[in-house]
């Protein structure tokens, strides 16, 4: 069985968002005509409460977004505040079909410990469910699109595949945020090293 996850398609990284990916709305036409394609369909959410130790306004010092720190005990890269529970930049896109949905996962919620992955936290400690909803549903086929392609998608991937599911990332649909010139060239070749297969929305 066969299943889409949307990663992050939310209006906190869209283009005037907090931390807007670049040409991140681009992702949502390709995802809308592809969605109905799928028996399961997954939409993850960052859920973050405002006092999460990953915005760089939390943390201790002086530390500004885009800088290195300690976030539970693993170095991270820190964040602008972006997609605080209910509000609005952390609402999935109005011009997401949410329609073909079947569940959402929302993860990021522990204020001390991020949750890149829809799968796990930073540690691999904390499950947000998402593996025991798939299994139910049959699901041993993965294709994975959304925002950060070099980040939360990259992450789910790789603990999709460490889980044991065939992973697919669909490229056309998704889009990397590269803090750094170079990060999502490299997260690719480590999904690709790792197993993932790399397809357009046109070869599904």
């Amino acid at each position: 069985m066969k299943a889409l996850i949307i990663v992050d398609v939310q209006n906190d990284f869209l283009p005037g968002g907090a931390l807007a990916v670049p040409e991140g709305d681009r992702v949502i036409p390709v995802i809308n005509k592809i969605s109905k394609r799928f028996p399961v369909v997954v939409a993850t959410q960052d859920w973050h409460p405002a006092t999460h130790m990953s915005f760089a306004v939390n943390q201790p010092g002086d530390k500004r977004p885009f800088e290195e720190g300690i976030v539970g005990g693993v170095r991270q890269v820190l964040w602008p505040v972006h997609c605080v529970q209910g509000s609005d930049g952390a609402a999935l896109a109005a011009a997401l079909d949410q329609e073909p949905v079947h569940a959402i996962i929302r993860k990021g919620t522990d204020p001390d410990i991020d949750s890149y992955s829809a799968f796990f936290d930073m540690q691999g400690k904390n499950s947000t469910g998402l593996d025991g909803y798939l299994r139910s549903r049959n699901v041993d086929e993965i294709y994975v699109s959304g925002l950060a392609a070099d980040v939360c998608v990259y992450f789910t991937i790789m603990d999709g595949l460490q889980l044991g599911y065939s992973c697919y990332l669909i490229e056309d649909a998704s889009r990397a945020v590269e803090v750094e010139k170079g990060d999502y060239e490299k997260a690719r070749q480590r999904m690709l090293q790792a197993g993932a297969k790399i397809i357009d929305s046109e070869r599904l």
